[in-house]
């Protein structure tokens, strides 16, 4: 075994299709505690609990079937103590000179939340019904469709909880961070792919007159605003999100610089002529930069053309559009 990957910062086993473990590391020994000569072709259901049986036959083994994979199964392992260590797993089937194997890593779990800890309470009550009353099919039965809805919860509530940690609570666009994600895996997919697209960055003018003049108040209402605009004028391929303050960025797939000006100077339209109410008297512009990439550079250079575009377009009156390739603005 390579020497990185039997030091690895995470466990790792390789398991035949019936569950015989052929290899691991020697991460996955300190973890739990294991001589290699004790774990090499032992059942890998060995070393889990009844519940945990159980998990690991509803899903891990669909999984691995159905799509050759399994990502993020919450299971817990005995260690040589005989205690109970819960773990990720991620899984993954290949052929390894002819031989079907599956390959798994393992990172331990510190902390547990309280959805987990309801998850470990309902395995808990099947080893008991297991244990004692292995007789009441029924009722084993039923705690089984228990765990398999707990299972249900924690995966909806991880969804959830990306969501959340990618999402601008106050206009519903994507964040910034999502938006540095994005913008890294466009750029690889036109060095892969020679797929081309164009970055927006578009911000409110005399935003902060709004604030100064109607309160912070109208200021979140022109931003929720301004996220509606953008979200109904977008495409389903473009990325939109809430870069910072009062300035937003679009991602434009398959775009080039011709298209994206007409892109932009149409959103530039529809923002000066969205109904905005008598909260804000006069309505409100947006100044546009742009910047398609062209193969050359990386985010950080994209992002200075684009937002050196941006200034051309506040400098030249605002409420105009301007690409970093073109010095002249459409004014509106």
């Amino acid at each position: 075994m390579d020497k990185r990957l039997e030091y690895a910062p995470c466990g790792y086993i390789s398991i035949t299709h019936e569950g015989m473990i052929t290899e691991m590391n020697q991460t996955f020994l300190d973890m739990t505690g294991y001589k290699r000569e004790g774990l090499e072709h032992k059942h890998l259901e060995s070393i889990m609990s009844k519940a945990n049986q159980l998990v690991f036959h509803s899903y891990f083994y669909p999984n691995i079937n159905l799509h050759g994979q399994v990502d993020e199964l919450f299971i817990s392992l005995k260690d040589s103590g005989g205690q109970s260590i819960p773990y990720i797993l991620n899984g993954r089937r290949h052929e390894h000179e002819g031989v079907e194997v599956i390959d798994c890593a393992l990172v331990q779990m510190s902390k547990r939340m309280d959805y987990e800890r309801e998850l470990r309470s309902a395995k808990k009550q099947i080893e008991e019904a297991y244990w004692e009353k292995e007789q009441m099919l029924a009722e084993l039965k039923q705690l089984h469709a228990e765990i398999e809805q707990k299972q249900a919860e924690l995966l909806e509530l991880n969804a959830i909880l990306v969501e959340r940690s990618t999402t601008d609570k106050l206009t519903g666009l994507k964040n910034r961070r999502y938006f540095q994600e994005a913008l890294e895996e466009h750029i690889a997919r036109y060095r892969e792919q020679g797929r081309l697209f164009s970055l927006l960055i578009l911000d409110i003018d005399h935003f902060k007159q709004v604030n100064d003049t109607l309160g912070h108040q109208a200021g979140d209402y022109v931003l929720e605003q301004m996220g509606s605009i953008l979200r109904y004028h977008c495409r389903e391929q473009d990325m939109a999100a809430r870069y910072g303050g009062e300035e937003f960025v679009l991602i434009l797939p398959d775009i080039n610089a011709q298209e994206s000006i007409l892109i932009a100077d149409n959103l530039r339209h529809e923002i000066a002529r969205a109904a905005w109410g008598s909260n804000i008297p006069g309505g409100i512009t947006a100044s546009v930069g742009i910047a398609t990439f062209a193969g050359t550079g990386n985010e950080t250079t994209l992002l200075r053309q684009a937002d050196q575009a941006l200034y051309t377009s506040k400098e030249q009156g605002r409420n105009r559009v301007t690409h970093c390739m073109d010095s002249s603005a459409l004014p509106w």
